[in-house]
């Protein structure tokens, strides 16, 4: 039986390497000279401080475009409310979406079964197996759920006939 697996996984070491990149255009970058700006990685989950609000939205631009060139959506980003840190200065937290969460999972599950297709959709863990008969109905599935409208990018692993 045909099936394949919905998805919602980042690649962390193309973050890791654009969290670097950024640390380094930052430190050439005329704007931010002489400012106490900085990001940190550690696991899925980013530390940016930054001299106040203006600098800290200069970083959000900055990390989405970078990761933008490494082909990470920016929509795996979870911005934290920016507290406040020493002085004027701002630290916020930023967490990668690694899997689907449940209400996601629930959500893509019902919306197939709304669908009205021959398949069967499971929820298993962090991600949503779709299975079927012939392999257009889970290609008609793929298209239903690329319509969906999910701010967390999303993909079709672990296809098998």
């Amino acid at each position: 039986m045909p099936s394949f697996d919905i998805v919602a996984k980042t690649d962390l070491a193309e973050v890791e390497n654009a969290v670097q990149n950024m640390a380094r255009e930052m430190t050439q970058r005329y704007d931010f000279k002489n400012a106490k700006c900085s990001i940190t990685r550690k696991e899925a989950e980013l530390t940016l401080n930054a001299d106040d609000d203006l600098k800290l939205k200069q970083m959000h631009e900055l990390l989405q475009g970078h990761l933008a060139r490494r082909k990470i959506e920016a929509g795996v980003l979870d911005y934290k409310e920016p507290e406040k840190a020493a002085g004027q200065s701002l630290r916020q937290t930023v967490v990668i979406r690694q899997g689907i969460d449940k209400e996601l999972a629930k959500k893509i599950v019902k919306d197939l079964k709304d669908a009205k297709l021959k398949i069967q959709a499971s929820i298993q863990g962090d991600e949503v197996r779709v299975s079927g008969k012939a392999r257009d109905d889970l290609q008609a599935a793929i298209a239903a759920v690329k319509e969906m409208s999910c701010t967390l990018p999303l993909q079709f692993v672990n296809f098998r006939d």
